[in-house]
């Protein structure tokens, strides 16, 4: 059949091929085998298995580990594999130990001996590591990609909105007044550095571990250097223990990805409490709402909460991770299987949570009169009253102490706003007020008057969205 040799008659158990069979005159039973398997998480590492595999064996060829032509029939079968792979017509075996077990599988009953070669000064310690390695090299940009779009869509808003006053909250108590786009553009901060995060974690990927065998590497002369090379990588792995041990690159991907999911989730509580009713800040379109089953009025704001519901799971799979490393012996150990599952998890959770919330905020509608008529009563002028009294030479302590007074009066009297006193009430408590106090109390002036570098000015705020979209390259 086109030159290449039938599969050996290896009996019926699926056990009698597993790479490790050698050793063990008793295999593990058919559910036993099934538990230890890993086929069902790590067969999306079936391309970078096989680009790991094809750099080997040509570095194999190069030192004279394999014959030429063997390497030659290896890497044309290896390369027709990830095609049929690609397209669709070779399907991953759901019964196989791993992906490494597959593939190689399917090389040795392609080719007969020349398949077994392909495993010469190896292990499946490193060649997982680098599986992953690899994997995590490709799919990283694609989240920084998804951080980006993301960032770009909440500064659009926030350009939009750079001048639409509203109140700041601390505690959740108004407290003094901002800008919506002074909001959303401390959101792309956030975001910004979750893609300086990600980055980060990528330049401490940037090692080769294939050639640390099992964790002593190997007596055959492999070239390290060649194979870091030929996969793109910067250098091999330093120390051959450490480079099958070593899941901190997991660890640190999946706090990074915790750490999107709880800005995320923080964002999405905001969301949530402008859409309720007592707010009214925001309508999230009915697009991003959902109904009730049972109250016909009801437009909720499902998606905003599933995505702060889903920041759970990410801070559960750090803490799985985190677990699972803290009593490992230094070496490779079987738990270490576990590893992909929860940082695979986390990578897919935050990649469909910034796809839902840009879309979310990019079709929301914001209620900006009803924001600027928000920062009117509740004394949110109470600090632009206190620091008017500190530009008038009152030592703060004392000016903030004149208009705490005053806001008492003002509770007592049932008014909402300092405003609403007289020059003359208001100079019984301090003779530095004048007549220029009521138009530097407005919302909107308070908000022009905040230009100091990171305020919420309007010209501010857009000097601080020209240098997001300058890091993020937009």
């Amino acid at each position: 059949m086109n030159g290449r040799q039938e599969p050996e008659d290896t009996g019926s158990s699926r056990q009698a091929s597993v790479l490790w069979a050698g050793r063990l005159t008793e295999k593990p039973a058919e559910d036993a085998f099934a538990f230890q398997s890993s086929i069902a998480v790590d067969q999306r590492l079936a391309q970078d298995d096989i680009r790991g595999s094809r750099a080997h064996v040509a570095m194999l060829s190069a030192q004279g580990i394999i014959p030429a032509g063997t390497a030659e029939a290896l890497d044309a079968e290896l390369a027709r594999i990830s095609g049929e792979l690609e397209e669709g017509s070779l399907a991953i075996d759901p019964g196989a130990e791993d992906i490494h077990s597959f593939i190689e599988g399917v090389l040795t009953a392609r080719l007969g001996d020349p398949g077994r070669m392909v495993h010469a000064g190896r292990s499946r310690n490193d060649q997982v590591a680098l599986d992953l390695r690899l994997y995590l090299r490709r799919t990283l940009p694609e989240l920084r990609a998804e951080l980006a779009r993301t960032v770009f869509v909440l500064l659009d808003r926030a350009e939009e909105h750079a001048a639409s006053v509203m109140p700041g909250y601390t505690h959740l108590q108004r407290a003094q007044p901002v800008s919506l786009g002074h909001w959303l553009c401390a959101w792309a901060c956030a975001l910004g550095r979750d893609w300086e995060r990600l980055g980060d974690a990528l330049g401490r990927l940037d090692e080769c571990p294939l050639g640390s065998g099992a964790l002593a590497g190997s007596t055959l002369p492999l070239d390290r250097e060649a194979v870091a090379k030929a996969l793109g990588f910067g250098r091999p792995s330093l120390n051959s223990m450490d480079s099958v041990a070593d899941r901190d690159f997991a660890l640190e991907i999946a706090a990074a990805c915790a750490i999107i999911q709880t800005h995320l989730s923080r964002f999405c509580e905001d969301m949530v409490i402008w859409s309720s009713e007592e707010s009214g800040f925001v309508d999230l379109g009915e697009a991003w709402s959902t109904g009730s089953s049972i109250m016909p009025q009801k437009k909720n704001p499902d998606f905003a909460e599933l995505i702060r519901g889903k920041a759970g799971r990410s801070a559960g799979n750090l803490m799985t991770l985190l677990t699972l490393l803290k009593g490992l012996p230094y070496a490779y150990d079987k738990d270490l299987q576990e590893d992909k599952e929860a940082l695979f998890d986390s990578l897919d959770t935050a990649q469909s949570c910034l796809r839902i919330f840009r879309g979310m905020t990019a079709a929301a509608r914001f209620n900006t009169g009803r924001m600027e008529a928000a920062c009117t009563g509740g004394f949110l002028e109470a600090t632009d009253a206190a620091e008017y009294l500190v530009k008038k030479g009152l030592p703060f302590r004392k000016a903030h102490q004149t208009v705490a007074l005053i806001v008492r009066d003002c509770i007592a009297a049932g008014q909402r706003s300092i405003t609403q006193r007289s020059l003359e009430e208001l100079r019984k408590y301090s003779p530095l007020f004048d007549g220029d106090l009521y138009p530097s109390l407005s919302p909107p002036q308070a908000l022009r008057a905040r230009g100091l570098p990171g305020g919420p000015a309007p010209q501010e705020l857009n000097r601080q969205i020209r240098i997001l979209r300058g890091k993020l390259g937009g």
